[in-house]
């Protein structure tokens, strides 16, 4: 991930805060009544890639196994059929959507997406097991305090297990 520790005024977009809630995936009944609210809010700068977004989303989550993803943008939040998909370029074939991405995540910045506070965004983890996410914008600053960004702020919730043991809560 690119570094940039200088302060100032932010290029194509700023600095977004970003609250990512897991919404759905693998988690047994037992891990989800002990963390009703599974979520990491993350900030990342307007010139960072919808990539380094997933890259800071996997750290953030504990997972350890990398698996296709992709984001969707301008719809109603996550499994929205409307919304723009964004994903691997050399992968786009396979998803539920049918048809071809819109971007890259490799070249698409955070900041060409065009959001605004409170837009929500999909994050599909694990076309297997389906780890969706909701993707709240919770503030966009003008100015970049100095630091290295994307880097997480809050945590909400214990991380679920990548790949839990389901027979668990039997």
């Amino acid at each position: 991930m690119k570094k940039d520790n200088k302060a100032g005024k932010a290029g194509k977009g700023g600095l977004f805060t970003l609250e990512v809630v897991i919404f759905s995936g693998p988690m047994t009944e037992n891990f989800v009544e002990e963390n009703p609210v599974i979520s990491r809010t993350i900030q990342i700068r307007g010139d960072q890639t919808l990539a380094q977004l997933h890259k800071a989303i996997f750290k953030a989550f504990d997972r350890w196994e990398e698996h296709l993803y992709e984001f969707q943008v301008g719809g109603k939040g996550p499994r929205d059929r409307k919304a723009k998909r964004y994903g691997l370029a050399e992968i786009e074939e396979g998803s539920i959507f049918g048809d071809s991405l819109i971007g890259d995540v490799k070249k698409t910045t955070i900041g060409s997406l065009g959001l605004k506070k409170d837009d929500r965004v999909g994050y599909w983890f694990d076309f297997g097991d389906d780890w969706w996410h909701q993707i709240n914008v919770a503030a966009i600053e003008s100015t970049i305090p100095k630091g290295t960004y994307p880097k997480v702020i809050k945590r909400r919730g214990q991380s679920p297990p990548q790949y839990p043991d389901m027979e668990e809560d039997e």
